[in-house]
């Protein structure tokens, strides 16, 4: 709400101030240069007829671009001076004229530092240029990590696959013979059985005792 009377504000004060600078400098072309002139020469100016053309540009240039609300503190800063000099080597002699001087200069001053708010062209222009910019920065973003994405993509390179071998290989390799460990010294392998004496036989895995004999019967 706030934000929405300052730009009510500072709108009025353009239309007043620019209007104003715009009637004056109008006023002086429709009476021309040279009764402007005169009237500047009356007052006391050095090279009339210059500050005739140049106060009228300035006040009519000055009052439309108050009035459109562009380049707002530039502008004001403009009028503000040419209105500072005319008070300082050319006073009007109507004390009505002079408080208006006063009163537009210092108005022009305060649109330069306040600005022109944000129903003016200052406000359109500033509102498109950060979009701009805002979109040329996401794009250069968006480039930048396209960029840096195909910069890593060689460094992930896939894993070899593995080649077909030649039927029979694989068989060989789990058939060859493997060498056995051999033992420690003072260690006896288990892997190895041991050797029956002659005349033993081995059932299932065990020496069987030798066959009994009988003895003969005793007288």
């Amino acid at each position: 709400m706030k934000q929405a009377l300052r730009d009510l504000a500072a709108l009025v004060a353009r239309v007043g101030v620019g209007g104003i600078f715009f009637a004056n400098g109008w006023t002086k072309l429709e009476d021309g240069l040279k009764a402007t002139g005169a009237k500047f020469l009356a007052q006391g100016a050095p090279a009339p007829g210059a500050w005739a053309t140049v106060t009228m540009l300035t006040e009519l240039i000055g009052g439309a671009l108050l009035i459109a609300g562009l380049a707002v503190s530039v502008t004001g800063l403009i009028l503000f001076a040419e209105a500072l000099g005319v008070f300082v080597v050319a006073p009007p002699l109507n004390p009505i004229s002079l408080n208006e001087l006063i009163l537009l200069g210092a108005a022009s001053l305060l649109l330069a530092v306040v600005g022109a708010g944000r129903v003016s062209v200052d406000h359109m222009v500033v509102i498109r240029r950060r979009e701009s910019e805002a979109a040329n920065e996401f794009a250069a973003d968006t480039e930048a990590d396209r960029v840096i994405a195909s910069l890593r993509e060689p460094d992930k390179s896939p894993a070899p696959e593995p080649q077909d071998e030649p039927a029979g290989t694989a068989a060989s390799k789990d058939t060859a013979p493997h060498p056995r460990p051999r033992a420690k010294s003072g260690e006896v392998s288990r892997s190895e059985d041991p050797v029956p004496a002659p005349g033993d036989t081995l059932v299932a895995g065990r020496k069987k005792p030798a066959a009994r004999t009988r003895r003969p019967p005793s007288d």
